[in-house]
């Protein structure tokens, strides 16, 4: 009898690793997993989650929010070894926190057609101070080699119920199957949002009698949702994208009402009528916002005199910029200062920009706060207020009906214009007579770069001349960036770029530290290559783009430039009299769908000139995902142009 049990017991272990998964998704580890080689789906994959599960739910005795976690993880290769380090980030607010147990963890591996386990052990679990709000639980899987099956699990209690499990579905690898249940008690109310553009393969919900008691009797229905999505491709961030959080698969919930056992209703939802209030009264950004403050202290009385209110704007938000440094901090909501700020003469954003809005309303200048979310850190919530969202806060003012963005923490903004990391779609302009509104934040001038050259080809095969560079905008702001900070670093790096070209006679001829315009000029001068009586010569001196930037097969997120802009490149080449076109690049023309760009090559010979124009239109600032494989296409287009363009010259 002892046999045969052992015999069975040998048999359930073995099909258990021998049976198929294909068309069942579970937390059990089979040899087709062990087996593995590579994702069919994406053979660039180092790791796939092979099946995840959550399940929160409120528990009986003390109410507490609790989380049951499960992830078995393919590791493909030695690349995903990183998957094998765990880290659970458990919150406290200094009275209350987060706890985690029953960490299960185990690694298999297949060595000589036999199924080797090798489980975590206790002493190897860690536990680390991430910083004030934060506690970090550490582990790494044992045994971990390429083709191993990693399996892990943890129960997670929190007293937070108004932090309710969220769940990500997507991550930077690719997953098979992620599923996550949400038990949720009738008397809390929670606003849930599914964020990204995936859909879910699973979408359920039940009502679940008598789930929770309370005192005397009574008791809560719950609502049992199921959520779950299948073959979900990995997360690939690229060029030109804002946060990743905004476009991650993922499931949140904000908590709105809880009412008691007892009857007693507590709303933690808010209004923006009621956010509007509280932010106006605030003991710390309100209370800053309110300050009044002494122009004559500040001020020179020329400018507090300027009867021109652009002018005295100008001049206002000129003085904040060059008297006050930013300390590179937000904490936009705390250590807010206005005094500190003005003894100090440093200080974070939002002590910067309340000065500046101060003293603008104080010289009768209409200046209203404006919260922002930076590009790194996601769009604010627009269904409901999250004011934990916003971590920047700006000013816009409003002279003879035109709005203006200001924001004087950086020394090379020009008046109107905002750093490219708050070009973040929208923000909350906080109007406290007539109440906050989300107002779009996109810049109202072109960003453009223009490149001229007019040069003459000599009786030996040089080429001399004179550029002319001029930016304006965006790519205006990070050239004076460089050139004040460093000219002689600038001018080296301009020689460097030009590795085979003699750069000589620099000037910048317009640009001040603030100017919207750039004006560089310079001469050059450059030797083709002695090939005989033909010259190859491309007539593209600077490139705008070198290699495309779009290189996914497929993108599921916006292409956010921040803004609109267009590169010009004009080539005026004196042949001489020594010298005759023998065959010029064709003419070309590209556009985007909807006019929403374009690239224009034109091409034309008139005496002994070349005249070469060479335009890239970017119409848009930001592109939603369908129009991925046509920017693709066109930068493709560009990169062709400006590279395999080709001048063919013949000595006479």
């Amino acid at each position: 009898m002892k046999q045969y049990y052992s015999i069975l017991c040998f048999l359930i272990f073995f099909n258990s690793f021998s049976q198929s998964d294909n068309n069942t998704y579970n937390y059990r580890v089979n040899l087709n997993e062990l087996k593995m080689k590579s994702y069919a789906k994406d053979s660039t994959a180092n790791a796939l989650v092979l099946y995840e599960y959550g399940n929160s739910f409120i528990e009986q005795d003390h109410f507490d929010l609790v989380t049951e976690e499960k992830h078995k993880i393919k590791i493909l290769n030695k690349e995903g070894f990183d998957e094998a380090n765990i880290t659970i980030y458990l919150y406290n607010n200094g009275r209350s926190s987060e706890k985690v147990n029953h960490i299960i963890a185990t690694t298999y591996n297949l060595v000589d057609n036999n199924v080797v386990k090798t489980k975590l052990d206790n002493k190897d679990i860690f536990r680390e101070k991430y910083d004030d709000n934060y506690t970090l639980v550490k582990f790494t899987m044992p045994n971990v080699k390429a083709g191993s099956v990693i399996t892990y699990s943890f129960t997670r209690s929190s007293p937070f119920k108004f932090k309710y499990k969220g769940w990500n579905f997507q991550s930077d690898i690719p997953k098979l199957y992620s599923e996550y249940r949400a038990s949720i008690p009738g008397n809390w109310l929670y606003n849930t949002k599914l964020v990204g553009a995936k859909k879910l393969f699973i979408n359920e919900s039940v009502i679940k009698n008598n789930c929770l008691n309370g005192r005397g009797g009574s008791y809560a229905n719950c609502s049992l949702s199921t959520y779950a999505m299948k073959d979900i491709p990995a997360f690939i961030e690229e060029d030109y994208m804002t946060s990743k959080y905004n476009y991650l698969a993922r499931i949140e919930y904000e908590l709105k009402t809880v009412t008691g056992f007892d009857g007693a209703k507590t709303n933690y939802a808010k209004t923006w009528k009621t956010v509007d209030r509280e932010f106006k009264t605030d003991k710390d950004i309100g209370r800053q916002l309110n300050k009044s403050i002494k122009l004559e202290e500040h001020l020179s009385a020329d400018i507090i005199n300027e009867k021109d209110k652009l002018k005295k704007a100008q001049a206002i938000y000129n003085y904040v910029q060059d008297q006050y440094t930013w300390n590179e901090t937000y904490k936009i909501f705390e250590e807010v200062s206005v005094k500190d700020l003005i003894n100090n003469k440093s200080g974070n954003v939002s002590s910067i920009n309340i000065l500046l809005h101060n003293m603008l309303k104080k010289s009768g200048v209409d200046a209203k706060p404006l919260l922002l979310s930076t590009r790194g850190n996601g769009f604010p919530t627009k269904i409901y207020p999250v004011i934990t969202d916003f971590n920047y806060l700006a000013v816009q003012v409003t002279i003879n009906d035109k709005q203006y963005l200001l924001d004087a923490t950086d020394d090379y903004l020009s008046f109107g214009e905002i750093p490219f990391r708050c070009l973040n779609s929208y923000g909350r302009l906080m109007d406290f007579k007539k109440g906050s509104q989300w107002v779009d934040i996109v810049p109202k001038d072109l960003s453009t770069v223009q490149y001229k050259a007019e040069l003459n080809l000599d009786d030996n095969e040089g080429i001399t001349g004179k550029i002319s560079y001029k930016t304006t905008g965006y790519h205006a702001l990070n050239k004076r960036k460089r050139y004040f900070q460093n000219r002689d670093a600038y001018i080296s790096a301009l020689k460097d770029h030009y590795s085979d070209t003699e750069i000589t006679n620099f000037e910048m001829v317009k640009g001040g530290k603030t100017d919207s315009e750039f004006v560089e000029v310079y001469n050059v001068e450059y030797h083709a290559d002695d090939t005989g009586d033909i010259i190859y010569l491309n007539p593209f001196f600077t490139k705008f783009f070198t290699e495309n930037p779009f290189k996914l097969q497929e993108r599921t997120y916006p292409i956010d430039f921040g803004y609109k802009d267009i590169y010009y490149y004009a080539l005026r080449l004196n042949l001489g009299e020594n010298y005759s076109l023998l065959e010029k690049p064709k003419d070309a023309r590209f556009a985007l769908p909807n006019n929403k760009g374009s690239v224009i090559l034109s091409v034309a010979a008139q005496g002994n000139y070349v005249n070469i124009l060479f335009k890239i239109n970017f119409n848009d600032s930001i592109y939603n995902p369908e129009y991925y494989p046509y920017l693709k296409e066109f930068m493709n287009k560009a990169i062709d142009i400006q590279n395999n363009s080709l001048l063919l010259l013949k000595k006479k």
